[in-house]
């Protein structure tokens, strides 16, 4: 009788990253497995987040109270402790506009709250990552590139957040986009960074928004413009990743920008 050998069955992973996404959108748990490497796991859990409709409908401007909602006890709380209930690694919150709106001091009290609920996993969240993955590039002069469905008060309000962790934001805008996530292409996005932000000089671009299609476009896109390019889930899985104990597993992906060659600094680990 021959050996027997077992098929990959998903059990043998160096890393479980858990994330807390908005209840109709499949985005960011999208690009963070498309960037996971094999032995790599993504788990979910959903949050009611009330400017979205069924099949992930949204009116062109997201209004600012559903975006405060999101983050109000007790749901994402719950929903925290249901993800922290699994044996995972790393719990990662996939939702940018909050911290936006909170400030880096209010999303600290934020993370404090939440600890309270993960059983000791390390959590992160966009714009908290964001600001390590500028640290470990090197980079202070930034731009901005929210989604079309941000207005200007809340790309207002993410400027600020990143000046209050140090940054210069030389530019910061909602994208001239359509506002719709189904009709934004990798290429379309591309030619806007290329044509309007580039030209600001930033020695690093954040596509923020963890519901904007962009994960695709950041290797071809670091080429034509020469600077590191972070996206919202791309920076959130590089940090979680890495909270996660798995930095051998980061360093093996190599088609989604510079960020994956460095390592976050000391002290930008959440607990």
């Amino acid at each position: 009788m021959t050996q027997f050998q077992a098929r990959e069955d998903g059990w043998g992973a160096v890393a479980r990253v858990g994330v807390v996404v908005p209840h109709a959108d499949v985005g960011p748990e999208s690009e963070l497995q498309a960037m996971a490497p094999r032995d790599v796991y993504i788990h979910g859990s959903r949050v009611h987040f009330g400017a979205m409709r069924p099949g992930g409908e949204m009116d062109p401007k997201i209004p600012h109270d559903p975006v405060r909602a999101f983050i109000d006890p007790p749901f994402i709380d719950d929903a925290v402790e249901l993800l922290a209930a699994s044996p995972l690694d790393s719990i990662a919150l996939g939702f940018t506009s909050s911290a936006y709106v909170l400030g880096a001091d209010g999303e600290q009290k934020l993370f404090e709250r939440l600890a309270e609920r993960t059983r000791g996993i390390p959590l992160t969240g966009t714009t908290h990552a964001a600001a390590a993955g500028f640290r470990a590039l090197g980079a202070e002069r930034i731009a901005l590139v929210n989604p079309p469905w941000f207005d200007d008060e809340l790309s207002a309000l993410g400027a600020s957040y990143f000046g209050e962790r140090g940054f210069d934001v030389v530019h910061h805008a909602p994208c001239g986009l359509p506002s719709n996530q189904k009709l934004i292409t990798p290429e379309a996005l591309v030619q806007w960074i290329e044509s309007t932000v580039a030209p600001q000089q930033p020695q690093a671009v954040l596509v923020a928004g963890n519901g904007i299609r962009a994960v695709g476009t950041i290797a071809g896109l670091e080429e034509r413009i020469g600077l590191p390019v972070l996206t919202a889930n791309q920076v959130l899985f590089w940090h979680a990743l890495h909270l996660a104990g798995g930095t051998e597993a980061a360093a093996r992906i190599s088609d989604y920008g510079a960020l994956f060659g460095v390592r976050p600094e000391p002290g930008s680990v959440t607990g």
